[in-house]
């Protein structure tokens, strides 16, 4: 979440006068993530979030993203629910922008998950994949192997800059991922972004999973693959197995794993790896100036990079079968 795009309080009670939320008492832009433009809400009728969506998100997408967190909730999982205007829509524009508002949800999110948070995150996530398995509407990753190459040509002649020798590394690796990208592997909704901010806790127990705006039609496996990177690994590329081992049994009981998944995770995780680094570097790069965000850094999937071309075997993940 970040913000890029400043909303005055006329423009914002203009908007809110199309819901029945009650009246606005306060409003905060959300500093974390690089996005979209995001604000905490509390109204007389509660707290929500209000998104302007920007950058990646294509407003043709949005009502894929707002039917698949209602299709899950109906399911069972405990995601956001888009709140609907007097018209009955969930979206509306807002500043120029496509913009919708859905529930907020209870819990925290944890900056250091131990192994146990981690087993339960991968329970969680091969139940969204279980609740997502008859969802009728499909949408392409506009973020897969195909598109890595495009991002790293916006960024190479700059890439030595972040980090001697970068832009090497990466051309051999997108040699690597191209020629070797798994193919047919069991498909459905992943959420594509599960990182630990967009994951709530209630004690030990998940309470909630936030933020599909990256949600698209790929391999389950590949989501657990964006896990492991994004859960697994400090951030000076230290990797833990335990929570690893952790996340892969926790999937592993709810939604068993095929051969071919398993022996396709170092790949998997490697190519994880590689969409991470490089949209993270065309944001480095490319920070709007006066914007409210927190580019992230994309050395920590740089090193994450270097263990994943080591290994070569799921049980280098922690997997024990």
């Amino acid at each position: 979440m970040a913000v890029y795009t400043d909303v005055s309080d006329e423009a914002l009670r203009a908007f809110l006068a199309d819901y029945e939320i009650g009246d606005l008492l306060a409003c905060k832009g959300i500093a974390e993530g690089v996005e979209n433009s995001n604000f905490f809400l509390h109204t007389e009728a509660g707290n929500f979030i209000l998104t302007l969506y920007e950058k990646r998100v294509r407003e043709e997408d949005l009502p894929f993203f707002i039917n698949l967190m209602g299709h899950l909730a109906r399911a069972g999982l405990a995601c956001p629910q888009p709140v609907r205007n007097r018209s009955g829509t969930a979206l509306g524009r807002l500043c120029g922008r496509p913009a919708a508002i859905v529930t907020f949800l209870d819990g925290v999110s944890l900056s250091r998950p131990n192994a146990e948070h981690c087993r339960a995150l991968g329970a969680a996530l091969a139940g969204l994949h279980q609740a997502g398995r008859d969802f009728s509407m499909r949408r392409e990753n506009n973020l897969s192997v195909g598109a890595w190459r495009p991002l790293f040509l916006q960024a190479e002649g700059q890439a030595d800059t972040v980090a001697p020798g970068l832009a090497a590394r990466t051309r051999a690796d997108l040699d690597v991922l191209e020629a070797s990208w798994p193919e047919g592997l069991p498909s459905g909704v992943i959420h594509a972004d599960l990182f630990t901010d967009n994951v709530f806790f209630i004690g030990d127990e998940v309470s909630g999973l936030i933020d599909f705006y990256f949600a698209c039609t790929d391999a389950f496996a590949y989501d657990l693959a964006i896990s492991l990177n994004a859960w697994c690994f400090d951030a000076d590329g230290t990797f833990h197995r335990d929570k690893a081992g952790a996340m892969i049994a926790g999937y592993d009981a709810v939604r068993r794993l095929e051969p071919a998944e398993v022996a396709a995770l170092p790949m998997l995780a490697r190519g994880a790896a590689m969409r991470f680094m490089l949209t993270r570097l065309v944001d480095w790069l490319n920070v709007p100036p006066g914007a409210l965000v927190q580019p992230k850094d994309p050395l920590e999937y740089d090193r994450r990079l270097a263990f994943h071309r080591r290994a070569s075997d799921a049980r280098d993940y922690g997997w024990v079968g």
